[in-house]
């Protein structure tokens, strides 16, 4: 099985599998502002409402955070759109 955008940061910064952060401390670990973090968090929010959950048990909340994992992948869809943010 893939591995997940959480589960990818974890590995390469040496967390366990399926620890959280907040977006505090993905900021500090990647060194991305903090409030661009934030605005990633707020379009994956926005994306949730306008498009639905594509999984159950999914809120807006995780939605938005995996939105965060895979922009600061760099190896998704969501990274390219949010690489104006990331600088």
């Amino acid at each position: 099985m893939a591995l997940t955008y959480k589960q990818k940061f974890n590995k390469k910064y040496g967390f366990e599998k399926n620890k959280a952060h907040s977006l505090k401390e993905i900021a500090k670990l990647t060194g991305y502002k903090l409030s661009n973090i934030r605005k990633i968090f707020q379009k994956g929010k926005g994306a949730f409402f306008s498009a639905g959950p594509s999984r159950p048990n999914m809120t807006a909340s995780s939605w938005a955070y995996g939105r965060v994992y895979a922009s600061v992948s760099k190896g998704s869809k969501s990274a390219k759109i949010d690489k104006d943010l990331l600088f």
